[in-house]
């Protein structure tokens, strides 16, 4: 069994971003990317994900709903 997460897999990922527990780790990730003018300062997720039964059929949609600062 692997002792890291890769988070280049959709699984790895989603663990590491996709979970309320981590949000604050998402956030900071986001804020990262964006300007100082666009920073998050709360978020929220929203599940509308479907998983489709063949892996050549697969997508991952991760909705997030945030609210900048100011």
């Amino acid at each position: 069994m692997a002792k890291y997460i890769n988070p280049y897999t959709d699984f790895g990922f989603k663990k590491l971003f996709g979970e309320e527990a981590n949000k604050d780790l998402l956030i900071d990730f986001l804020n990262q990317l964006l300007p100082t003018h666009h920073q998050i300062a709360e978020l929220n997720f929203r599940n509308v994900e479907s998983l489709a039964d063949l892996s050549a059929e697969r997508k991952a949609i991760f909705d997030i709903h945030c609210k900048a600062n100011g």
